[in-house]
């Protein structure tokens, strides 16, 4: 296997909290120095998320840009942002645990997707799974206990996902790193 190139994140699990609001919206924590040891080993970053609510009359493609946007000021630059518009029951292709955004959004970038990660849901990382992508589950409130027992590799939280892509690909189911994160950016190998 080659070396992680370009990591997508589930943006609103992952990156960002009240994702809903531009004005309200924040860095998850981790998540800003998360993508800057990514940018310092030049990984390619990008995020994908859910937006039912833009078939459904919630809200609109102006919303949406709006909260990619802010996320991309506070958080990027990105090199990609990805949107489905689908709903659970819309039968699409790009829904996670289908793999259409993944491959959509490393098409983009021109990698290959077994050269990408993903870092968010369960179902994020099912899609990865999928198409040979390095998917890992960074478990939140609504992760049940039995998509963590189902899920190739579990992070305690985007820090150590990260740390784990930049030491090769994903060791083992349940991934560790408790080193302070000024070792985290040594010497640059990865």
């Amino acid at each position: 296997m080659t070396r992680v190139r370009t990591v997508l994140f589930d943006r609103d699990s992952i990156l960002a909290e009240d994702p809903f609001d531009p004005g309200r919206l924040r860095p998850a924590p981790g998540a800003l120095e998360a993508l800057g040891m990514l940018r310092l080993h030049d990984v390619r970053t990008g995020f994908v998320a859910l937006q039912p609510d833009i078939r459904h009359g919630g809200a609109d493609d102006a919303d949406v840009r709006a909260v990619n946007r802010r996320v991309d000021e506070l958080l990027g630059p990105f090199d990609i942002w990805g949107v489905c518009p689908h709903g659970p029951d819309d039968g699409c292709h790009c829904r996670p645990p289908e793999p259409g955004l993944i491959l959509w959004a490393a098409g983009r970038v021109c990698t290959a997707a077994t050269d990408c990660a993903v870092v968010g849901t369960a179902a994020d990382a099912e899609a990865a799974s999928r198409v040979g992508a390095h998917g890992i589950l960074v478990p939140d409130r609504r992760t049940r206990p039995e998509e963590t027992a189902r899920a190739g590799h579990v992070a305690p939280d985007v820090l150590t996902a990260v740390r784990a892509l930049l030491a090769g690909p994903p060791q083992g189911r349940v991934l560790v790193d408790e080193r302070p994160i000024e070792s985290a950016f040594g010497d640059g190998e990865a």
